[in-house]
């Protein structure tokens, strides 16, 4: 482990710790909006510790604090999470051959470690890359919840400071950089409708998971204009 701390370079350190500085404020947001939503302080901590999922977090309380059941927010959050799968394959490579190794390092798998590493050529340095990226989000994400979890015991009504709406910005911000193609864009939209139209009549955190049949919109043909 020591030997792939050597091929970090300023570049490489200077782009990990811009990015862990936003990773700190999103993760303050997250541990205020939890506590002000009526939770005690150490369950966005606890949370942040164990599951260390920003998008499934969010997406978790959030449903809990719309009057969802905690079963619908922990599907919710694990079929956020499913682009983890192929994330494991891609980058398992740069774990190391040790079990311990790959258990630590898929712990402090996301999104922005992964694409660090992948951005690599060298292997070596696709490693240091990945490991640093997962470290340092892991530190600012936490050290961020729980000074968001202290403060936010003392804003009372989260939406007197339009602290709630971090939750659905946070949710879009996910998915805006998905919408890329037709195909994708039209999954959203379907899935989007189907929450909407199915929001009076089901529990709270249902809409979300009915949407996945948006996903059926992928396998439709696209019509070719001649």
């Amino acid at each position: 482990m020591r030997s792939t701390w050597r091929t970090l370079d300023p570049v490489l350190l200077r782009d990990v710790l811009a990015i862990a500085a936003s990773v700190t404020v999103s993760g303050a947001s997250f541990g205020a909006i939890t506590v002000a939503s009526g939770s005690p302080w150490w369950i966005p901590v606890l949370m942040s510790l164990v599951i260390f999922a920003g998008g499934s977090q969010f997406m978790a309380v959030g449903v809990v604090a719309a009057g969802g059941s905690p079963v619908a927010a922990v599907l919710a959050g694990l079929v956020l999470n499913v682009r983890h799968l192929p994330f494991g394959l891609a980058v398992g490579g740069v774990l190391g051959p040790g079990l311990p190794g790959k258990l630590v390092g898929s712990h402090l798998m996301s999104d922005e470690s992964v694409a660090f590493a992948l951005a690599q050529r060298d292997p070596a340095r696709a490693r240091t890359a990945y490991w640093a990226c997962g470290v340092a989000l892991f530190i600012s994400w936490n050290v961020g919840v729980l000074a968001g979890a202290l403060v936010g015991q003392s804003i009372g009504d989260p939406a007197v400071f339009g602290l709630d709406a971090a939750f659905p910005a946070a949710l879009l911000a996910l998915v805006l950089p998905a919408l890329r193609d037709a195909p994708t864009v039209r999954a959203a939209l379907v899935g989007a409708v189907i929450a909407l139209v199915t929001t009076p009549f089901v529990p709270a955190g249902v809409p979300v998971l009915l949407a996945l049949a948006g996903l059926l919109a992928l396998r439709l043909p696209v019509p070719v204009r001649r």
